[in-house]
């Protein structure tokens, strides 16, 4: 069974993991690869979307480590060459599991947030509780894939990991339908009028602070002052009501809509006239990398990490200081005044594809050659 590949995560709602594992997923299986997902949790619509060929086992467990039994009796009876853990607490399991079963099998831990950067502003016990498992457990681990540098650096330095042990590898962002799905109908009248008098700018993520809409709010604010546009944010999250809240109080209600979540927001990413990431932090915001394959202008908050390296260092958008609105508007301003051509960003987010992110992974695996032998470390 040396061409068994296991999976460890929870599936659990509609984040972009979730998503992206699902594209890993389709390319393991072009691959050849047999494919065993271990599900920790199963909700969201990503579950329905898991693909053919994935044979899917539920474990369904209220916590991960409720699920460390089931996992080294896994690995006990089904030996795969490799076992992909995504997400911080999947890998902690992982790690436990392999030693628990005794067996040889190859594993990677698979992070995607820049942990420092999300715990900022927390006690020094809640970032002990999560530097502890790093110190401890991830030295273990044979491999460590990270969706940007600065991931891949700040947890060497938690952890006290060789740096030889990272790979940094591009997530697979870019499927090759998204030109289909950004090519249905756009409905909304804001993006339908014609001729179109005032710019539309949109925003994507879940409703909650990490994300930052609360000071896209005031830059728009500020925006407004100088010259009329709209927003468009997509996504739905517990500070809905806020920042709606938010909006009013500001004076900018009737210009902005929350959308809420579309299964296809494809087509008015491509039809807004800037794309505008407001993150506090991130590990590589993949919604930024989507705009840009979409040929939509960008402004992008400097957070850790990913915007920085994605938009070439100001090359591709502006990058603007987090948490700033003034400069956050700015950047907006900016950004329509002089956007970058679409080929230029489109060409930018090549490496994010789906069978060249997971023909990547594969090679960490060791479960297939690379057409591509050179590592990206830290």
């Amino acid at each position: 069974m040396a061409d068994r590949l296991a999976i460890l995560i929870a599936y659990s709602g509609d984040g972009g993991v979730e998503k992206m594992m699902n594209h890993l997923l389709r390319g393991f299986v072009d691959a050849g690869v047999t494919v065993d997902l271990l599900l920790l949790k199963a909700r969201g619509r990503h579950v329905e979307e898991i693909p053919e060929g994935v044979n899917v086992i539920r474990l369904n467990v209220r916590t991960s480590l409720l699920a460390l039994p089931a996992v080294a009796r896994y690995l006990r009876g089904h030996r795969p060459a490799a076992l992909l853990a995504a997400k911080d607490r999947a890998g902690r399991v992982a790690i436990l599991a392999r030693a628990l079963a005794g067996v040889s099998t190859r594993v990677v831990l698979r992070m995607g947030m820049h942990l420092s950067g999300s715990l900022a502003g927390k006690t020094r016990l809640q970032r002990l509780a999560r530097h502890i498992p790093v110190r401890w457990l991830y030295p273990r681990a044979d491999a460590i894939i990270t969706v940007a540098r600065p991931v891949a650096e700040d947890l060497a330095a938690i952890g006290r990991i060789p740096e030889s042990r990272f790979h940094v590898i591009a997530n697979p962002v870019v499927p090759p339908w998204l030109d289909e799905l950004a090519a249905a109908p756009v409905d909304h009248p804001w993006l339908t009028e014609s001729p179109r008098k005032t710019p539309v700018l949109v925003a994507a993520g879940r409703l909650r602070p990490q994300k930052g809409f609360d000071l896209l709010l005031e830059a728009l604010a500020e925006v407004t002052r100088q010259r009329d546009v709209r927003l468009l944010i997509l996504g739905e999250g517990p500070d809905r009501k806020a920042l709606e809240n938010q909006a009013a109080e500001l004076g900018i209600g009737p210009s902005v809509d929350f959308v809420g979540f579309l299964p296809n927001p494809y087509s008015i990413m491509r039809a807004a006239d800037l794309f505008v990431l407001s993150s506090r932090f991130e590990g590589a915001p993949n919604v930024l990398i989507e705009a840009m394959a979409l040929g939509t202008s960008v402004v992008a908050t400097d957070c850790p990490s990913g915007p920085r390296d994605i938009l070439e260092h100001g090359a591709l958008g502006p990058l603007v200081r987090p948490g700033d609105p003034g400069e956050l508007a700015q950047g907006i301003l900016q950004a329509l005044d002089a956007p970058v051509p679409a080929s230029q960003l489109q060409d930018a987010v090549a490496p994010y594809t789906i069978s060249r992110s997971s023909r990547e992974y594969l090679r960490v695996l060791r479960l297939a050659p690379c057409d591509h032998p050179a590592d990206e470390q830290t």
